[in-house]
């Protein structure tokens, strides 16, 4: 059964100040911070940037006046009409510990969950809590025609949230079937906004990485509606990090920007219950050994160790699908022990003869370019001996969208010719020739 968003388990909305687990002073402090960067003075518009109920704002709000750094305003707004809210303003002292509050960390925003309160709820929404069956799997491959062991392999590799290694020669979908894992995993789970460790605060939730889900809107007017979870968190899909030739291992670490003197999240705990997929292994600048022994302690034991700036270091939770791929033979890149801590090894092979006229058949379908029997002889008789018949995912789509642009510049009806095969083919690999310079 697909596991829905309503099957996790949601962060429940807290009632009390001392139910945030944050001392008074980091919260009182995170909204005189808002106030002054947003220029938000009313009780409801500072719950909604803090996210948290208006309540337990109303606490902190009433802290910070018994301690002369907040003043009421009076019931009259900044055009002279009466409102409904009293709104709020810093006193001297009040921007004085707002600047100095400023100085020792730029964050301001929503209120941060303790980093044991947001590994409680990561076991809640376990990656490994998920049960994908033949049916979902499928249906989410329906776009690509792979051999029908494939997804008996993929399936107990998936369900078990374990780390994959899928090899082979490039071409062959090793990404799209990537992704088609991803599109699987259609449940939703909660993405802390920002988490707090030792004092410091550690934004997690990124727009570019975690897509919102549609139903999680806050509604302005309902000031006496119960929160369904805890607003500190964000409502999303589950998230998935793709990286490619571009990952290096100060990738893996805490962000710091020394001026706002504020932390981001690595990717791979931004991609907690979710999927960190590592496109082209072996084309990194790093080794690939060097890059898995990084994943060996996380893989293992469902931990990572990550270091403050101060050289402190602490725990955060590993709950991440990790897939490798890699166009290398995997004996080429790795040691037997790094081998070994990799829990599925899956070879994604080039397709048969018939299946690769199954995928060529559908993409000129989709690319509406007629086909032609003499021409798909000569592309299987004379040209495909000339590469040992080796058969790649990828040529179907790359000769057809090469003839079609023949057929564009010359004016001619989307047709196969032998003619256009030579030169489809003709650009699909370059001839082995010295240059002389």
């Amino acid at each position: 059964m697909n596991m829905q968003s309503s099957a996790v388990m949601a962060p429940p909305s807290p009632k009390r100040l001392e139910e945030l687990r944050i001392s008074h002073v980091m919260c009182r402090d995170i909204l005189l911070k808002t106030l002054f960067r947003k220029n938000t003075n009313k009780v409801t518009d500072l719950a909604s940037a803090i996210a948290l109920p208006v309540p337990i704002t109303q606490e902190i709000i009433d802290m910070a006046r018994a301690q002369g750094l907040l003043e009421a305003m009076g019931t009259l707004g900044a055009a002279g009409q009466v409102s409904s809210e009293m709104p709020y303003q810093l006193t001297d002292s009040g921007k004085a510990r707002a600047l100095d509050a400023l100085a020792q960390s730029e964050y301001f925003g929503p209120m941060p969950v303790p980093l044991e309160v947001y590994s409680e709820q990561v076991k809640r929404q376990s990656i490994r809590n998920i049960q994908i069956t033949r049916d979902q799997l499928t249906q989410a491959m329906g776009h690509l025609i792979l051999p029908d062991d494939l997804i008996a392999n993929l399936g107990p590799a998936v369900g078990s949230g374990r780390s994959i290694l899928m090899y082979g020669p490039p071409g062959n979908g090793k990404s799209s079937i990537s992704n088609g894992i991803r599109d699987a995993m259609g449940d939703k789970i909660y993405v802390p906004r920002a988490i707090e460790y030792s004092g410091q605060v550690i934004t997690v939730y990124d727009p570019i990485v975690h897509s919102k889900a549609e139903d999680d809107r806050d509604d302005p007017t309902a000031l006496r509606r119960t929160a369904r979870f805890d607003r500190r968190y964000v409502l999303c899909k589950r998230p998935t990090v793709i990286t490619g030739g571009e990952l290096s291992l100060d990738m893996l670490d805490l962000v710091y920007n020394p001026t706002a003197r504020t932390y981001q999240a690595p990717l791979q705990l931004k991609s907690t219950g979710g999927i960190f997929i590592v496109d082209d292994l072996g084309r990194q600048a790093e080794p690939p050994q060097k890059l898995v022994n990084r994943w060996i302690v996380p893989l293992e034991e469902s931990k990572d160790i990550l270091a403050l700036q101060s050289g402190e270091k602490f725990e955060v939770p590993f709950d991440t699908l990790v897939i490798f791929s890699t166009n290398f033979h995997p004996n080429e890149i790795f040691d037997q022990a790094a081998l070994r801590r990799i829990f599925f090894k899956i070879k994604i092979d080039g397709p048969s003869q018939e299946d690769f006229l199954k995928i060529f058949a559908l993409v000129a379908r989709k690319k509406k370019m007629q086909l032609d029997e003499a021409s798909l002889v000569h592309l299987l008789k004379t040209k495909y001996p000339t590469i040992k018949n080796i058969y790649a995912n990828y040529q179907p789509v790359f000769l057809i969208d090469q003839m079609i642009a023949v057929c564009d510049f010359e004016g001619i009806p989307y047709r196969m010719t032998p003619e256009l095969v030579d030169r489809a083919w003709s650009n699909m690999f370059v001839k082995d020739e010295k240059i002389v310079k």
